[in-house]
């Protein structure tokens, strides 16, 4: 009985630091997944082709990687309560270094923006990730991390529709071909115009960023203890001997790859077919991931275990590939039920659909991963998570250096979306066998 009194005591105690760290989840979602919209209206805006257009993504995610080691010092310097307010205000001077870029048009001053934003949701999400399992009973630390995975992916829904509503109201025709068909005078009077509608999103952006720098800072949130979290043990180097870390970070890389290929590109696909609010698209990729989080949520481990659901994954992610690259390009009775109501018509392919679908079928691979890569590491479990984090250089590698050549040698963005078939083959090995290796010998 006192017990479970305890218990309750706890979970009352841990309802504020929640709801913090849900606010921070939001904005982990809302952020990372307006690239998806920005990236066609880039393109767009800065006379971009795909390949270029495809930096977007890399500056941001290339980020996680150039960063996390100091990222991580200044970590041990400030506590992770710190940590989280300086990551909070790297990310708000990020958004208004939007403001010059609009103004000056210049591509560069995007990309050094986005790695701004890259950077602090780098030391965000590193501070903010060991909440989520310390705030409230160790029993409902799954449940938890369930629920801050909706909470970013439904942001992700979000983010694309309030860019368009933002920025593209009124543009139905706001693409490469429209604007070759005007005069040079009028191309510049309307992208001056266009452009100049994204400086106050960004603008209100930094301003709740900044008010979230204060809330966290003064918030009274516990501090963690850095030696509980068992970042003093072992080298960072001793986790290279246990295979199915080292494989599960290649896993994830793969999964980074194909889930940002799955979010950003159909944009870009549905800009290249002349579809009318092409840059609301992702959001449909997000609401099929949101989906696929709430059948892991009520489905592993009462009815599907966590290798199931990774195996389950690969399979269908595959199978959504080849629908993408060997789909019609006309659109069924299926793809008007899942589209005719949006407005991105007149016609919606199937193989936007089956893009869309790929938020559905890899939804599952990031909370399966983990338990499998980390279990029987014991105080190598720090060093392990970190090695995992490191995977998600492939939102930055994948997209830029696989996608984007593919698609410019074939003329069409479809064909970029080979690079995903081996990704999901790589996860399908380590569901099957590669989360069981556990000697290089």
């Amino acid at each position: 009985m006192e017990s479970a009194v305890s218990v309750q005591r706890e979970t009352r105690s841990s309802l504020l630091p929640m709801a913090i760290i849900g606010m921070l989840f939001f904005i982990f979602g809302f952020v990372t997944w307006l690239n998806g919209s920005l990236m066609p209206f880039l393109k767009v805006l800065c006379d971009l082709t795909e390949f270029q257009a495809l930096f977007v993504t890399f500056a941001f995610y290339i980020a996680y990687t150039v960063m996390a080691l100091p990222m991580s010092f200044i970590l041990r310097k400030t506590g992770y309560r710190d940590g989280m307010a300086i990551g909070l205000a790297i990310m708000a001077v990020a958004a208004l270094i939007f403001i010059p870029a609009v103004q000056t048009g210049s591509y560069l001053v995007f990309l050094v923006a986005l790695f701004g934003l890259g950077a602090g949701l780098t030391i965000l999400q590193t501070a903010s990730n060991p909440y989520v399992v310390k705030v409230g009973p160790a029993e409902s630390a799954a449940m938890r991390i369930a629920i801050m995975g909706i909470i970013s992916k439904s942001a992700g829904v979000l983010a694309p529709l309030a860019f368009t509503a933002l920025v593209l109201s009124g543009l139905t025709d706001f693409n490469s071909e429209s604007l070759a068909e005007l005069s040079a005078a009028e191309r510049e009077v309307q992208l001056a115009e266009v452009s100049s509608r994204l400086i106050m999103p960004y603008f209100y952006m930094a301003i709740a960023l900044f008010a979230l720098v204060g809330l966290v800072k003064f918030s009274g949130l516990p501090e963690i203890d850095e030696d509980d979290t068992g970042q003093s043990e072992g080298s960072f180097l001793d986790i290279l001997r246990y295979p199915q870390v080292v494989l599960g970070s290649l896993a994830l890389f793969a999964y980074v790859g194909v889930e940002v290929i799955a979010g950003d590109t159909i944009g870009l696909y549905g800009e290249g077919l002349g579809l009318s609010n092409y840059a609301a698209l992702t959001s449909y990729t997000m609401v099929f991931m949101v989906i696929g989080y709430t059948i892991g949520v009520v489905g592993i481990p009462r009815f599907i275990s966590q290798q199931q659901a990774l195996f389950g994954s690969a399979v269908a992610g595959s199978l959504c590939v080849v629908g993408v690259l060997f789909g019609s390009q006309e659109s069924t009775l299926l793809a008007d039920i899942l589209w005719g109501w949006s407005g991105i018509a007149p016609v919606v392919p199937d193989t936007i659909t089956f893009v869309a679908l790929m938020g559905l079928s890899h939804a599952l691979v990031w909370p399966a991963v983990w338990p499998l890569a980390l279990d029987g590491l014991g105080r190598l479990t720090a060093q392990g998570s970190a090695l995992l984090i490191m995977g998600i250089a492939g939102g930055a590698i994948i997209p830029t250096f696989g996608f984007g050549p593919l698609s410019e040698i074939a003329g069409e963005v479809r064909t970029g979306y080979w690079v995903a078939l081996p990704c999901y083959l790589f996860i399908l090995f380590y569901a099957l066998k590669g989360h069981k290796i556990r000697s290089w010998k």
